[in-house]
Parts: structure tokens; C-alpha cells; sequence
């Protein structure tokens, strides 16, 4: 039986131009960045080509405005604490979303308990975030504003323009966690879509275990991580150069191939939820914005089905969806995105993630609808 993966919005599939580039820095050039030497200065240089290729995906003036670092989570909790700890003379509070990924939401919470005070902005029934309840929240001890570009459970795309506008018309900091939009949509088309934007690789088909994070110059950083001098001081450790090199791959293709790729990838999910609606015997409903929604995402709920139960069910399929997020994969709890949003128990609980990307294909699509309208069936038997 043939593996269908639809569960991009954990990971993607590492593309095969990115793995080639990755791959002397996996064998013969592996020299230490900071050496002086020809095998530390070839890492170097190539480092420093994939900055500006993230640099230029995002639209950022400087290459060294962009620091790399483990991945989105790091770059998320770098960003919230080092403007907390470095603004804490001027204010202590923080505006963010209630259907914000962990990375914030925990963050947050943990400087809650460091005596900041965070407003969580409430989300309509599609997952949206209203600029104007964000203007509303600023107090002059306002020194942050976070909200995701785009939401990774539902694919819901946040007003992160208007919010920029209001942040900037304030004076107040704006950073936004786009890892599940940077090359799905752009960011960039009147410069950086924020003052610190956090990004992933394996979001992007590139690989795991690196991240970065824009940080507009002129703000004040206090490093997240401390040592050495990489990353322009703002971020301590030896680089991860294959990592690095693979992201700024990545990023290259997204920027160049991101429109090509969209329009396949949107015809199959729509073509992936008309299939749903035909097949399976039960009532389903979309959850997130019917049309602001990033083109390869698709939440629904299936009436008498529990959530849970059809992934593993389509697991023993071969077919690979999700719940919702990846980082809570494993734990008790029901999407706190989708109770956010107001819906009812058993719409949240009834609640699968397809997200696909452009390894997918046609047969692959309709295959999954097949596969998943035997199992639905068996499910709602029961």
C-alpha cells in the first residue's frame, strides 16, 4: 500500500535540490564557519549566501538581518524575550492572539510569570484576528505586539498588514511568527511584513533543526542564546552550515517557484474537499476562512466522528493527516485554535488537518477521499 502524506503543515518533504546543496557540508567541507582556515571559510561563504536568500524571500534590506537559528520555536521565544528583557524600563505589556502556535502562547505565559502583562486577543469563527482590538489593546506600556502571519491548524491568514500599520503608527514593536506562511504566501510585497519575522526550514521543504528569525536593524537585541560572536552576536553556537545552507535553498525556491507551485497545490485541496463532500456519507464543516486561507490547507470536521480516531484510522490506510498542530501531537488536549474560534465540543473534537504540498498529485488525492470515505463510514458504525 502506497503512503499518501497529507500533513505538510508538520513538515515537508525535503526537496531533492535542496538535499544536493546540503550535502558536501555533509561530507567533505566540514570545517567550523568561525575557522579562519579554507575549510571554515568555504562553510562561511556559503552561510552567508543563504542569507541572503532568506533575506531576499522575505524582503528584508540586509542580509545580516537575518539570524539563523534551530528552527521556528527558538526563533519565536528569541524574538518575545529579548524585546521583554530589553524594553522592560519602558513597559511591560504585550498584545498577541489567543490562536497563536505554543511557541508564543507559552512564551507569553512565561513572562506572565515574570510579572508582564499579556492581552490574548479573541478570534472570530474563522480564526481571524480584528486589527481594530488590536489598536484597541495598546496602553502606553505597550512595548510588543506578536500575531502569526497565518495560522497552522486552519490555514487562516491574519490582517498582518493593517497590523503593521497600527504597530508602527504606535511606536510599538511588531514581530510576527510567519513559519507556516513564508512560501505559501508573500510577505514581502512592501518590504518585511513585520520588525521580527521567525521562520522555519522543514516548513518550506527544507530541513529540519533550522530556523531564523528577521530582526530589523536599529532594534535592540539581547542575544537568546549566549557565548560566542556568531550570527553578528545575536545568537552564540557553531552553525548548523548544512542546515543553514538547505533553508537558504529553500528559500530561494520558494521565492522563484512559490506562484507555480500554489496553483497546483490549490486545485488539489479544493479538488480534495469536493471529493469529501461527495463521498463521505456525513455531515462535514469547513473550519477557518472560507477564502483568506492558505491554498493547502484544509480543516474540517466530520459530524459523529472523533478526530483522533480517523487519523489513526487513516493511518492504518497509509494515509497521513492530523488533528492539528505537531507540537501537541500526543496530549490530551483539543485544539485550542478551534475552541478559540467558539466552536461547539463535538465540531472541535470531530476536527482533521489535511495539508498538502506540491509532491502531491492527483491520483494521491483521490485515493485519500477513497480511502478515507471506508473508514469514516466504519467509524460512525461503530
Amino acid at each position: 500500500m502506497k503512503t499518501i502524506y497529507l500533513d505538510a503543515n508538520a513538515a515537508t518533504r525535503l526537496d531533492p535540490e535542496v538535499l544536493a546543496e546540503m550535502m558536501p557540508f555533509l561530507g567533505g567541507t566540514y570545517g567550523n564557519a568561525s575557522s579562519a582556515h579554507i575549510l571554515g571559510r568555504e562553510a562561511k561563504k556559503h552561510i552567508e549566501l543563504a542569507r541572503r536568500r532568506v533575506a531576499a524571500l522575505i524582503g528584508a534590506d540586509l542580509p545580516e538581518e537575518i539570524m539563523f537559528t534551530s528552527g521556528g520555536t527558538e526563533a519565536d521565544n528569541a524574538a518575545i524575550i529579548s524585546v521583554a528583557e530589553a524594553l522592560r524600563l519602558k513597559g511591560n505589556h504585550i498584545i498577541t492572539s489567543s490562536v497563536e502556535h505554543p511557541a508564543v502562547l507559552n512564551t507569553c505565559r512565561y513572562l506572565e510569570k515574570k510579572g508582564y502583562s499579556v492581552t490574548y486577543l479573541k478570534a472570530d469563527k474563522y480564526g481571524m484576528i480584528d486589527p481594530l482590538e488590536v489598536k484597541d489593546s495598546l496602553t502606553d506600556r505597550t512595548i510588543l505586539i506578536t500575531v502569526m502571519t497565518a495560522n497552522n491548524e486552519t490555514g487562516t491568514i491574519m490582517p498582518i498588514r493593517e497590523i503593521k500599520d497600527i504597530a508602527r503608527e504606535r511606536e510599538v514593536l511588531f514581530h510576527t511568527d510567519a513559519v507556516q506562511a513564508a512560501g505559501k504566501i508573500k510577505i514581502n510585497d512592501r518590504g518585511p511584513a513585520a520588525d521580527m519575522i521567525s521562520l522555519s526550514g522543514h516548513k518550506m521543504n527544507g530541513p529540519k533543526g533550522v530556523g531564523a528569525l528577521y530582526v530589523k536593524k536599529g532594534i535592540t537585541f539581547t542575544p537568546f542564546i549566549r557565548g560566542g560572536h556568531q550570527e553578528n552576536g545575536k545568537r552564540a553556537g557553531t552553525e548548523n552550515t548544512a542546515g543553514i545552507v538547505g533553508m537558504g535553498k529553500a528559500s530561494e525556491n520558494a521565492r522563484e517557484k512559490g506562484e507555480e507551485r500554489k496553483e497546483k497545490v490549490k486545485r488539489m485541496r479544493d479538488r480534495l474537499y469536493g471529493d469529501i463532500k461527495k463521498k463521505v456519507d456525513a455531515k462535514i464543516e469547513l473550519n477557518g476562512h472560507p477564502s483568506e486561507r492558505l491554498h493547502n490547507t484544509l480543516n474540517v470536521s466530520f459530524e459523529g466522528v472523533n478526530g483522533e480516531s480517523l487519523v489513526l484510522a487513516m493511518d492504518l490506510e497509509g494515509v497521513c493527516i492530523s488533528t492539528g498542530s505537531a507540537c501537541t501531537s500526543g496530549s490530551q488536549e483539543s485544539s485550542h485554535v478551534l475552541k478559540a474560534m467558539g466552536l461547539d465540543d463535538d465540531r472541535v473534537n470531530g476536527a482533521v488537518r489535511f495539508s498538502l504540498d506540491h509532491f502531491n498529485t492527483d491520483s494521491e488525492i483521490e485515493e485519500a477521499s477513497d480511502r478515507l470515505k471506508e473508514r469514516v463510514a466504519r467509524i460512525r458504525d461503530i
